[in-house]
Formats: C-alpha cells, sequence, structure tokens
C-alpha cells in the first residue's frame, strides 16, 4: 500500500515537474522570439532614425565638430534604449541591473575622473565656440589648425604637418588663442636704420610699397602707420603697422619685408649692423 502511495506521488511530481519545466521553455521560448523581433525591428527604426538625423542637421547646417559629436552621442543613446528594452522582455529586473549600474558607474566615474573632464571639456567647447574647425589656434603650447573636435580631445595641424591631440579638459580651462577668429589682422613689421636717416625718407620708401599693394588697408584708422619707436645703440627703429585680411596675413608679412629691404638699399638708406664705438685715451 505504502508503495502503491509513493509511486503515485512519485508520478504526480514528476508531472508537475515536467509542466513546469514545459511551461519554462514556452515562456522562454516567446521571450526569446520577441527579444529578437525588437532587435530586429529596433536596429531598423534606429537606422531610420539616425538618417533623420543626419538629414536635418545637414539641412541646418550644423558645424562639422557638432554633427560628428551629435552623431555619435544619439547613436549610443539609442543604442542603450534598445538594450534596455531587449533586456526587459527577457525577464531580468532592471531595477537590479540598474543599481549595478550606478554602483558600477560611481566607481568607472572615480576611476576617469580626468576622462569624465576631458568630456565636460568637450561640450563646453561645442557649446561655447571658441573655435571651430578649420580655425588656427594656439593652445596648450602648440599652433594649429582645428581639424576634428571630438567628444574627449581635439586634433589639430602644425604648420609643419604635425598631428597633435589636445585633451578637451585642458582647452576649456586654459587660455586659447584663435587667430582666424577675426576677418582682419594687423601686420607688424620692424624696421630699423643707420643713424643720420631722415625719418620723413624712411616713410616715403615704405608708403610707397604700401599704396602700391591692394591687400592693404589705406583709409581710416587702419591706414599705414610708421612710427619710430626707439633709438637703438646702433640703428633707429621705427615699426610698421599695416592691415589686411586675416588669409593674407602671412603673405602680406613676408613679401612686405622683402620689398621694404630691396626699397631701402634703392634709395641708399643704409640698415646697420650692430656696432660699438671705443674711444682710445
Amino acid at each position: 500500500m505504502k508503495n502503491q502511495i509513493t509511486e503515485t506521488l512519485t508520478d504526480k511530481l514528476g508531472d508537475l515537474a515536467l509542466n513546469n519545466i514545459t511551461e519554462y521553455l514556452i515562456t522562454l521560448g516567446k521571450n526569446l522570439l520577441a527579444a529578437i523581433i525588437i532587435y530586429i525591428v529596433g536596429k531598423f527604426v534606429i537606422g531610420k532614425l539616425l538618417k533623420l538625423i543626419r538629414r536635418i542637421m545637414q539641412k541646418r547646417e550644423v558645424e562639422p565638430s557638432l554633427f560628428t559629436f551629435l552623431d555619435s552621442l544619439c547613436t549610443i543613446g539609442l543604442y542603450i534604449i534598445l538594450a534596455v528594452s531587449i533586456v526587459a522582455v527577457l525577464g531580468i529586473e532592471t531595477t537590479s541591473i540598474a543599481a549595478l549600474l550606478a554602483s558600477a558607474g560611481v566607481a568607472i566615474g572615480m576611476a576617469l575622473s580626468g576622462t569624465l573632464q576631458n568630456f565636460a571639456g568637450g561640450v563646453m567647447i561645442l557649446v561655447l565656440k571658441p573655435f571651430k574647425v578649420g580655425d588656427l589656434i594656439e593652445a596648450q603650447g602648440h599652433l594649429g589648425i582645428v581639424r576634428m573636435i571630438q567628444i574627449f580631445s581635439t586634433v589639430i595641424t602644425t604648420p609643419d604637418n604635425q598631428t597633435i591631440i589636445i585633451p578637451n579638459g585642458g582647452l576649456a580651462t586654459g587660455t586659447i588663442k584663435n587667430i582666424t577668429k577675426e576677418n582682419r589682422r594687423r601686420v607688424d613689421i620692424d624696421i630699423n636704420v643707420a643713424y643720420g636717416t631722415r625719418p620723413e625718407d624712411v616713410r616715403k620708401v615704405v608708403f610707397d610699397i604700401c599704396n602700391a599693394d591692394d591687400r592693404i588697408e589705406k583709409e581710416g584708422d587702419r591706414k599705414p602707420y610708421l612710427p619710430m619707436t626707439s633709438m637703438a645703440d646702433s640703428s633707429i627703429n621705427f615699426q610698421l603697422r599695416v592691415w589686411t585680411d586675416t588669409d593674407n596675413y602671412w603673405p602680406v608679412k613676408f613679401e612686405t619685408t622683402e620689398k621694404i629691404y630691396d626699397a631701402l638699399n634703392a634709395a641708399g638708406i643704409s640698415i646697420p649692423f650692430p656696432q660699438l664705438d671705443v674711444h682710445m685715451v
């Protein structure tokens, strides 16, 4: 009698366990199928949304630096939402995952404080716009043209074609000289001539060169100006100050300097070497 009861209980427990396993497998299969469908549909939707966002940014002529930043940010954000949705469909408790991510985020944030500072610096640069792609800047001891503003760093190319990567944290908190921010720049050229030279002779030679150059402004407060700046040991010193377009700064500076040298020689105005007079008693 006992054996018969034991066998009956065993059969019922076995049937119950089998039913539970079957129900679990069916539920798991449904969840997996739903997760796969959500992944496929979600990936398709994300692709369409990203194309729409990129099209809107292109139509609004968003700067290349901001375009890249927003594109990567939207991509990461949308895929995180998709991952959380798939985890929820699989029946995994998202609250425990969120708590785990929060605690891990604190630890990672402490470990990557410098990286987060660079991220914040990148956001500040994109919002405040102290410079943009294509500007010539001097920052952190480096001079170069901005090629790319990334999330954590800014890439510049030096005049001798070296690539330098500067962390955004230092850029956002340090001093930045944006050389091409303004459309006009003043060109300063030092001119030294021998004692005994009349200042009006120097000005005539120099102003003739400036008046013949269409790139140099000639009216108002920005017309060519040539003051005598000092009387040095071996020469009297002038400084030519002219205004021109920012793009013409270096051509005007180099070409005008050479023209002044040739014109002074042609006019018989000597450019002295350093010298010292010694009087013997």
